[in-house]
């Protein structure tokens, strides 16, 4: 399977898990660029961006180790502007979703 069906699927799994713990879904694959969020979600008041990875395999640490700095910077430089551009003053905060073949886990607050 080719890796962007692996994304997109990673993605709306991810969509769903969230949805059952009680976020909201808002909008998905936002790209400036300069950075992307792959899904933004809003827990009560609080807008949620979140960062999904997807890893076929364990070697390298697994999905779980596959987000870089240089990447959550990218990400916070995106969500920046996203509440710019939509007039949105509000709490924010960043999770991450990493998944492997049979788990999703999700980090609350990662970075």
């Amino acid at each position: 399977m080719p890796k962007r069906n692996h994304g997109q699927e990673s993605e709306q799994a991810a969509i769903i898990y969230l949805q059952r713990q009680g976020l909201q879904f808002i909008t998905q694959n936002v790209s400036f660029p300069f950075g992307e969020i792959d899904i933004i979600m809003k827990e009560g008041t609080v807008w949620v961006f979140v960062e999904v990875k997807y890893r076929s395999g364990l070697q390298f640490g697994g999905a779980i180790n596959a987000l870089s700095q240089r990447q959550q910077q990218r990400i916070r430089r995106a969500a920046s502007h996203y509440l710019q551009l939509n007039q949105i003053n509000a709490i924010c905060r960043f999770d991450f979703i990493a998944i492997d073949p049979n788990t999703i886990e999700w980090i609350c607050d990662a970075f």
